[in-house]
Protein backbone atom coordinates (compact mmCIF):
# COMPACT_ATOMS: atom_id res chain seq x y z
CA UNK A 1 0.00 0.00 0.00
CA UNK A 2 1.35 3.48 -0.79
CA UNK A 3 2.64 5.63 2.07
CA UNK A 4 0.61 8.67 0.97
CA UNK A 5 -2.90 7.88 -0.27
CA UNK A 6 -4.08 8.78 -3.73
CA UNK A 7 -6.58 11.58 -3.88
CA UNK A 8 -9.41 10.30 -6.06
CA UNK A 9 -11.85 12.33 -8.14
CA UNK A 10 -14.40 14.03 -5.93
CA UNK A 11 -17.78 12.24 -5.68
CA UNK A 12 -19.45 14.87 -7.88
CA UNK A 13 -17.28 13.60 -10.78
CA UNK A 14 -18.56 10.04 -10.51
CA UNK A 15 -20.58 10.46 -13.70
CA UNK A 16 -18.54 10.39 -16.91
CA UNK A 17 -20.10 13.61 -18.23
CA UNK A 18 -19.12 15.42 -15.03
CA UNK A 19 -15.54 14.14 -15.24
CA UNK A 20 -15.32 15.19 -18.88
CA UNK A 21 -16.58 18.70 -18.12
CA UNK A 22 -14.18 19.04 -15.18
CA UNK A 23 -11.17 17.90 -17.24
CA UNK A 24 -12.02 20.45 -19.94
CA UNK A 25 -12.55 23.22 -17.37
CA UNK A 26 -9.29 22.50 -15.57
CA UNK A 27 -7.28 22.52 -18.80
CA UNK A 28 -8.96 25.71 -20.05
CA UNK A 29 -7.98 27.35 -16.75
CA UNK A 30 -4.41 26.04 -17.06
CA UNK A 31 -4.19 27.57 -20.54
CA UNK A 32 -5.68 30.87 -19.44
CA UNK A 33 -3.87 31.23 -16.09
CA UNK A 34 -0.50 29.51 -16.52
CA UNK A 35 0.38 28.87 -20.14
CA UNK A 36 -1.02 31.90 -21.98
CA UNK A 37 1.73 33.41 -24.12
CA UNK A 38 3.84 30.24 -24.31
CA UNK A 39 5.38 30.32 -27.82
CA UNK A 40 5.09 26.54 -28.17
CA UNK A 41 1.30 26.52 -27.93
CA UNK A 42 -0.70 25.82 -31.06
CA UNK A 43 -3.68 28.10 -30.53
CA UNK A 44 -5.39 26.69 -33.63
CA UNK A 45 -6.21 23.65 -31.49
CA UNK A 46 -9.22 23.42 -29.23
CA UNK A 47 -9.27 21.76 -25.85
CA UNK A 48 -11.31 18.61 -26.42
CA UNK A 49 -11.92 15.31 -24.73
CA UNK A 50 -12.77 12.17 -26.69
CA UNK A 51 -13.17 8.43 -26.22
CA UNK A 52 -14.01 8.30 -22.51
CA UNK A 53 -14.34 4.66 -21.47
CA UNK A 54 -13.73 2.34 -18.55
CA UNK A 55 -10.76 -0.02 -18.60
CA UNK A 56 -10.43 -2.24 -15.54
CA UNK A 57 -10.44 0.12 -12.51
CA UNK A 58 -9.72 3.24 -14.56
CA UNK A 59 -11.67 5.82 -16.54
CA UNK A 60 -9.58 6.55 -19.61
CA UNK A 61 -9.96 9.43 -22.06
CA UNK A 62 -8.10 11.22 -24.82
CA UNK A 63 -7.40 14.89 -24.20
CA UNK A 64 -6.32 17.38 -26.84
CA UNK A 65 -4.94 20.75 -25.78
CA UNK A 66 -2.81 23.34 -27.60
CA UNK A 67 0.24 21.76 -25.92
CA UNK A 68 -0.44 18.00 -26.05
CA UNK A 69 -2.48 15.02 -27.09
CA UNK A 70 -2.56 12.61 -24.18
CA UNK A 71 -4.40 9.72 -22.62
CA UNK A 72 -5.55 10.47 -19.08
CA UNK A 73 -6.34 7.67 -16.63
CA UNK A 74 -8.45 8.33 -13.53
CA UNK A 75 -8.59 5.54 -10.94
CA UNK A 76 -11.96 4.38 -9.60
CA UNK A 77 -10.27 3.42 -6.34
CA UNK A 78 -6.87 4.08 -4.84
CA UNK A 79 -4.35 2.00 -6.81
CA UNK A 80 -1.57 0.17 -5.03
CA UNK A 81 0.99 2.46 -6.66
CA UNK A 82 3.26 4.46 -4.39
CA UNK A 83 3.14 8.21 -4.73
CA UNK A 84 6.63 9.69 -5.10
CA UNK A 85 7.83 12.13 -2.46
CA UNK A 86 6.37 15.59 -2.91
CA UNK A 87 3.27 14.30 -4.74
CA UNK A 88 0.71 13.87 -1.97
CA UNK A 89 -2.42 15.98 -2.37
CA UNK A 90 -1.40 18.50 0.34
CA UNK A 91 2.08 18.87 -1.19
CA UNK A 92 0.68 19.52 -4.70
CA UNK A 93 -2.35 21.63 -3.74
CA UNK A 94 -0.65 24.97 -4.51
CA UNK A 95 2.02 23.72 -6.92
CA UNK A 96 2.29 25.01 -10.48
CA UNK A 97 1.02 22.90 -13.35
CA UNK A 98 3.52 20.33 -14.52
CA UNK A 99 2.86 18.64 -17.89
CA UNK A 100 4.88 15.53 -17.06
CA UNK A 101 5.09 14.51 -13.44
CA UNK A 102 7.12 11.57 -12.15
CA UNK A 103 7.04 8.34 -14.17
CA UNK A 104 4.85 5.56 -12.80
CA UNK A 105 5.01 1.93 -13.90
CA UNK A 106 1.78 -0.06 -13.71
CA UNK A 107 -0.14 -2.84 -15.43
CA UNK A 108 -3.29 -2.49 -17.52
CA UNK A 109 -5.03 -5.33 -19.34
CA UNK A 110 -2.15 -7.57 -18.32
CA UNK A 111 0.39 -5.36 -20.11
CA UNK A 112 3.12 -3.25 -18.51
CA UNK A 113 2.46 0.47 -18.89
CA UNK A 114 4.23 3.74 -18.17
CA UNK A 115 2.60 7.06 -17.43
CA UNK A 116 3.29 10.30 -15.62
CA UNK A 117 1.64 11.13 -12.34
CA UNK A 118 -0.48 14.27 -12.33
CA UNK A 119 -2.51 16.04 -9.70
CA UNK A 120 -5.04 18.84 -9.70
CA UNK A 121 -7.15 19.75 -6.66
CA UNK A 122 -10.36 19.56 -8.73
CA UNK A 123 -9.51 16.17 -10.30
CA UNK A 124 -7.35 14.39 -7.74
CA UNK A 125 -4.43 12.21 -8.79
CA UNK A 126 -4.44 10.77 -12.29
CA UNK A 127 -2.01 9.35 -14.82
CA UNK A 128 -1.04 10.96 -18.12
CA UNK A 129 0.32 9.02 -21.10
CA UNK A 130 1.58 11.54 -23.66
CA UNK A 131 0.81 10.70 -27.28
CA UNK A 132 2.17 13.90 -28.84
CA UNK A 133 3.82 16.85 -27.14
CA UNK A 134 4.76 18.77 -30.31
CA UNK A 135 1.48 20.15 -31.57
CA UNK A 136 2.95 22.80 -33.88
CA UNK A 137 2.57 20.77 -37.08
CA UNK A 138 -1.23 20.53 -36.92
CA UNK A 139 -3.44 23.02 -38.77
CA UNK A 140 -6.48 22.36 -36.60
CA UNK A 141 -8.16 19.99 -34.19
CA UNK A 142 -9.47 17.66 -36.90
CA UNK A 143 -5.95 17.29 -38.35
CA UNK A 144 -4.74 16.00 -34.97
CA UNK A 145 -7.50 13.41 -34.70
CA UNK A 146 -7.09 12.38 -38.35
CA UNK A 147 -3.38 11.78 -37.75
CA UNK A 148 -4.18 9.80 -34.58
CA UNK A 149 -6.81 7.80 -36.50
CA UNK A 150 -4.19 6.94 -39.14
CA UNK A 151 -1.83 5.72 -36.42
CA UNK A 152 -4.59 3.45 -35.09
CA UNK A 153 -5.44 2.15 -38.60
CA UNK A 154 -1.77 1.39 -39.32
CA UNK A 155 -1.39 -0.35 -35.96
CA UNK A 156 -4.50 -2.47 -36.60
CA UNK A 157 -3.30 -3.40 -40.10
CA UNK A 158 0.13 -4.39 -38.79
CA UNK A 159 -1.41 -6.48 -36.02
CA UNK A 160 -3.59 -8.27 -38.57
CA UNK A 161 -0.60 -8.90 -40.86
CA UNK A 162 1.44 -10.21 -37.95
CA UNK A 163 -1.33 -12.64 -37.00
CA UNK A 164 -1.74 -13.80 -40.58
CA UNK A 165 1.96 -14.20 -41.36
CA UNK A 166 3.34 -15.32 -38.01
CA UNK A 167 5.07 -18.65 -38.64
CA UNK A 168 4.87 -19.54 -34.95
CA UNK A 169 1.08 -19.53 -35.16
CA UNK A 170 0.96 -21.90 -38.12
CA UNK A 171 0.00 -25.42 -37.29
CA UNK A 172 2.80 -27.95 -37.58
CA UNK A 173 1.73 -31.34 -38.87
CA UNK A 174 3.06 -34.57 -37.39
CA UNK A 175 4.68 -35.34 -40.75
CA UNK A 176 6.59 -32.01 -40.66
CA UNK A 177 7.50 -32.52 -37.02
CA UNK A 178 8.99 -35.97 -37.54
CA UNK A 179 10.21 -35.55 -41.15
CA UNK A 180 13.89 -35.95 -40.24
CA UNK A 181 13.19 -39.40 -38.80
CA UNK A 182 12.95 -42.01 -41.56
CA UNK A 183 10.62 -44.80 -40.62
Amino acid sequence: MPDAPWSLCPPELAEDAALSAAVLGVHQAILREQLQGDPFLNLHLDIQQRALRRVEDWRVLLLLTPWMLARLLFPDRSPSLALPGGWSAPERADASYQVLGPRILFSLLGQPQQAHLSYHPDLGHFLLQPICLDMGAYADTEAVFEAWGQVIRTRDENMEKARRDCPLQKEVSRRELFSRFKI
